[in-house]
């Protein structure tokens, strides 16, 4: 049987390390968003202290059927009141640390998903 790698298109978390997330070859050293649809930006918070309700509201208007919270080096959850604007318009939120967000983003690009992944480095 011969093994043949897949090939993802668009964008693709290609490393990460302590502080820094590498996306399609780009190494980044600030939070960044990342989706299926082909979006890699930056997310204006720097940590977990600087989050609000409107952050969760620009990931609402993507439009993903799922979205990806990495929080960091730990687990943290959103606040109930952030997530309105996603529960309303019937979005999926995960909660992980960051690396798991970044595998389980490709993980889910890969297969077609439309997925975002708003990630804190």
């Amino acid at each position: 049987m011969k093994f043949i790698p897949d090939t993802m298109q668009g964008v693709s978390v290609t490393g990460y390390g302590p502080g820094w997330v590498e996306v399609n070859g780009e190494k980044h050293r600030s939070s960044i968003i990342v989706s299926s649809e082909g979006l890699c930006r930056a997310w204006s918070c720097a940590r977990y202290e600087d989050l609000n309700e409107s952050h969760f509201e620009a990931l609402a208007a993507m439009d993903s059927e799922l979205v990806l919270f990495g929080s960091g080096t730990h687990i943290r959850f959103p606040q109930p009141q952030w997530l309105t604007s996603l529960f309303s318009r019937r979005i999926g939120l995960e909660t992980m640390d960051t690396h798991a967000a970044c595998r389980t983003y490709n993980f889910l690009s890969a297969e077609g998903r439309r997925v975002t992944a708003a990630l804190l480095v």
